[in-house]
């Protein structure tokens, strides 16, 4: 009578192997857990330029919500082609700071406020900005010493604009004589947005066009969400091969500013 022999593993290597697949799966989870959440709720940004001052400055750590203006592709990450146009949209308003996938290289996040709607007509004469043929009025609140993000200093004269519906927010204005300041009348696309930089001489937005390097007419399936809060922020220098500078750099009176 022959006998078959069935060889087992040791217990400790079965134990250290279940307890890798529990490691496997927690990882798994929380991946998937922060990946839902990043979808439909928040996604936080670091801030790289500063083309929004002086309202969102270099170094600021955004938070967005993903569900004011419904869901696109853009609000995956990696904006994988699962479908086109948006999932419950709801429509941005005027003013609105947002983060949107730059029409021309979508891997690419920038951050603007929206100025123009569909069939709004935007023109910049002389520093001024004119909505649909009306100069928008603003207040000016002083001049400011702002770091120009080139190296050197320089004075802004800082104004307080105000949006038909009652949006108002501050601007930066480097003198009424830039490249920008001047421009042909632009009339926003159906279903596009005009997007305009707070730091009005320092921005490459709809007012340049995407084959000079700009941004041009944002379709409103670039848009990934509204801007909220400033949670934390690092002063020019900061670096995460710098550990020091962690620290170091942190501006706590930037933390938990209200995005308007």
């Amino acid at each position: 009578m022959s006998e078959t022999m069935q060889a087992s593993a040791p217990p400790e290597k079965s134990g250290a192997m279940a307890e890798i697949v529990e490691i496997a799966k927690t990882v798994v989870y929380a991946l998937a857990i922060a990946l839902f959440l990043r979808v439909l709720f928040f996604q936080p940004y670091t801030i790289p330029s500063a083309s929004m001052e002086p309202n969102v400055y270099e170094g600021d750590y955004i938070i967005v919500t993903k569900w004011d203006y419904g869901y696109s592709k853009y609000s995956i990450p990696f904006a994988p082609p699962l479908f086109s146009g948006r999932v419950a949209e709801k429509k941005p308003e005027r003013g609105d700071i947002v983060v949107f996938a730059l029409p021309h290289d979508p891997h690419i996040d920038y951050i603007k406020r929206i100025i123009g709607l569909p069939g709004d007509r935007i023109q910049m004469k002389k520093g001024l900005l004119y909505l649909n043929g009306v100069q928008v009025p603003r207040v000016n609140k002083g001049t400011f010493r702002e770091d120009s993000s080139y190296g050197f200093m320089h004075d802004v004269t800082r104004f307080q604009e105000t949006l038909p519906g009652g949006k108002t927010y501050m601007t930066n204005d480097w003198g009424p004589d830039g490249d920008l300041d001047n421009t042909s009348e632009f009339l926003v696309p159906e279903h596009h947005y005009f997007m305009m930089g707070d730091n009005r001489d320092n921005s490459s937005d709809s007012r340049v066009a995407p084959e000079a390097g700009g941004v041009g007419y944002v379709p409103a399936e670039n848009l990934e969400g509204k801007a909220r809060i400033v949670l934390l922020s690092w002063s020019k220098g900061a670096s995460i091969f710098k550990p020091w500078t962690w620290v170091l750099n942190l501006q706590p009176r930037r933390f938990f500013t209200p995005l308007r």
